[in-house]
């Protein structure tokens, strides 16, 4: 008997089909099997994501997508897990693309070789990237499936796409990891002999497809990385309305980070069940938390724990927390709900995300129910973003910004500070030094020899951690105990000693990597043997994880992060150009374009450095004019 799946999510996976029976599925061509919202949806991203033309488009990408498609047709990505239903293999194979190319914006290939060597090559990692994402689980459609056509013959992927009626069912007792090595086999199914033609004349990149389809995603460098990270995110993602499966998704995940992130505020933070100071209620179904207060409160926690991706607007991380099934949709399918709280004589009305309490409690644990009432108004229109505040402030002056104490070394009052001594920052006639571009040093570049990268993790992170997989260095070594500090002196917290606890904010940060460095969308960078403040980012960054900064700033008439920015200049440990300007311009270059940044150089890289950094290759300091030599 042919296992029977059950059609799962019909309207957003697949458009309506005919078969001729309960078991059989009739054939589709590409047209019919892309045509659902959700799938043009994906392929409209993967195109933005390629920057090609459309014709550039349709030739490179969506044709080996369209083969694909008619390759797999309704076939399931897997028996009972991930995408476990009919024409989730398609849908992961698109997923997994868009995740990939996104991830791949943020990296420079080869990792190491000159700006001109990666710009040539650009097209042919992108399309490399892309190629194995989308082929990556097709094996499965060789040796994990078993299909029969209605004439009774067997069907092998190997012979081309399916022309009749067709059932299937899984392989009892199947090797695990055989359609790894098994989706080498399918691929000239998918790629056409020009599109390997092309690939062939590139090294690298064709080398890595070839290990990547063979299974071998240990010898696939970066490109083997960058699609398990891609597969990691599409199968969280599918699995997230499951809170037990979205909970055994990956710790890495965005989409695990949002959750681990709630249980923490709930169980440490949030204020629940008050009659007025209250940040959410729980009732017997749902916890009701009051939008802006947990959203600013969430962002300031996962940006404290070094967490990537995370959105700094609302609206944003409201999308984000919905596209991954944390949070329950009101009847229009937005994430805000407007509902009013009752309390005895007290009410109010407030805008809620909803959360099921099963992701954030396990059984038995959940504190007890609220004792008033919660009803939602379906007359007011709900929309993505809340200005609301919690019902009543909790927070004081003294309480304001909690996170600014947490260096040991601030409780010193001495204030020391390091004058560069290996040489002057300027030349004789007042122009910027800048290092001269070469080769990357280690620690820019990717670690994807094995010697070199357990050597590194053994050196740097211990013994046990040389065993486990590498990952993307994109910051100095690790700082040495014995490298004494610099110090700053201990802060209020308040009003002009603002511009102390940014300094030891981030010299915190950049210590525990909760900063990135260097990185293509970092806030900070080493250049001209100093630290380079990126601006507005790394302010905006301060604020966002203090939102109670937003209170503060506003008695002094000004933003959050401007605030921050006027309290940082204050301190004078930054350059000032020939000019008198505050903010230096820095050319970035990319594999395809260059662009100017603007930011504060600092006096003492010390300040934040254990010691003296190497000079981000990528970036250069344009002159001494300052900010006025920008485009």
């Amino acid at each position: 008997m042919f296992w029977r799946f059950k059609l799962k999510k019909a309207d957003d996976h697949e458009p309506p089909h005919k078969t001729i029976s309960s078991d059989y599925h009739l054939p589709q061509t590409a047209t019919e099997l892309l045509s659902t919202p959700r799938r043009r949806k994906l392929l409209e991203h993967i195109w933005q994501r390629t920057s090609l033309s459309r014709k550039q488009f349709s030739d490179l990408y969506l044709r080996p997508i369209e083969r694909y498609a008619e390759l797999v047709q309704q076939l399931p990505a897997s028996e009972n897990h991930h995408h476990a239903y009919p024409g989730g293999m398609l849908d992961h194979g698109l997923e997994i693309v868009a995740y990939a190319l996104k991830i791949r914006q943020s990296h420079l290939l080869p990792m190491g070789a000159t700006p001109e060597t990666q710009a040539e090559q650009t097209e042919a990692w992108t399309a490399t990237i892309t190629y194995a994402a989308l082929l990556h689980d097709l094996g499965k459609v060789a040796v994990d499936v078993e299909v029969h056509l209605d004439d009774g013959a067997v069907w092998h992927p190997w012979q081309g796409p399916m022309n009749r009626a067709y059932r299937f069912k899984y392989v009892k007792g199947r090797p695990y990891k055989l359609h790894s090595a098994a989706t080498g086999l399918l691929s000239l199914q998918v790629l056409p002999s020009s599109i390997l033609d092309w690939l062939s004349t590139y090294p690298d990149p064709w080398s890595a497809l070839i290990y990547a389809l063979a299974g071998q995603y240990e010898h696939a460098g970066t490109l083997g990385e960058l699609v398990s990270q891609a597969d990691q995110a599409s199968v969280a993602q599918e699995l997230g309305g499951n809170p037990v499966k979205a909970l055994a998704a990956p710790k890495s995940s965005l989409q695990r980070q949002l959750i681990e992130g709630l249980r923490y505020l709930v169980n440490e933070q949030l204020k629940l069940n008050q009659a007025r100071a209250s940040d959410g209620w729980l009732t017997d179904d749902s916890l009701w938390l009051v939008s802006k207060t947990v959203a600013d409160k969430l962002r300031a926690h996962l940006l404290s724990q070094g967490a990537d991706g995370i959105p700094s607007s609302n609206a944003t991380l409201f999308n984000v927390l919905q596209d991954n099934a944390i949070i329950q949709i009101n009847v229009e399918g937005k994430a805000i709900w407007t509902a009013t709280v009752q309390s005895g004589k007290w009410t109010k009305t407030l805008t809620f995300l909803k959360v099921s309490p099963a992701l954030l409690w396990e059984e038995g644990k959940r504190p007890p129910v609220f004792s008033g009432t919660i009803t939602v108004e379906t007359t007011t229109e709900t929309t993505g973003q809340s200005s609301d505040a919690p019902a009543v402030d909790h927070s004081s002056p003294e309480q304001a910004l909690p996170w600014d104490t947490e260096p040991g070394w601030m409780q010193d009052s001495t204030q020391t500070h390091f004058a560069l001594d290996e040489g002057p920052l300027h030349d004789e006639d007042g122009q910027m030094q800048v290092q001269a571009l070469g080769e990357p040093p280690d620690w820019f570049r990717l670690l994807d020899e094995d010697s070199a990268t357990d050597t590194y993790r053994h050196e740097v992170l211990g013994p046990a951690a040389a065993k486990t997989s590498p990952s993307p260095m994109r910051q100095p070594p690790a700082p040495r105990e014995s490298t004494p500090p610099a110090r700053l002196p201990a802060s209020d917290v308040k009003g002009k000693d603002l511009g102390e606890a940014f300094m030891a904010w981030l010299r915190h940060g950049i210590l525990k990597h909760t900063i990135a460095l260097n990185d293509a969308h970092a806030p900070v960078h080493s250049v001209a043997e100093t630290a380079f403040l990126v601006t507005p980012k790394i302010f905006q960054r301060y604020a966002q994880e203090h939102p109670e900064t937003a209170r503060i700033a506003k008695e002094q008439g000004t933003s959050d992060w401007r605030w921050v920015q006027r309290s940082f200049e204050k301190l004078n440990l930054h350059h000032k150009s020939e000019g008198g300007l505050n903010i230096w311009c820095c050319e970035i270059k990319g594999p395809r374009k260059a662009r100017d940044i603007k930011g504060y150089l600092l006096k003492d890289p010390r300040l934040i450095f254990t010691e003296r950094p190497y000079d981000n290759p990528y970036l250069k300091l344009k002159d001494s004019k300052g900010a006025s030599s920008c485009a």
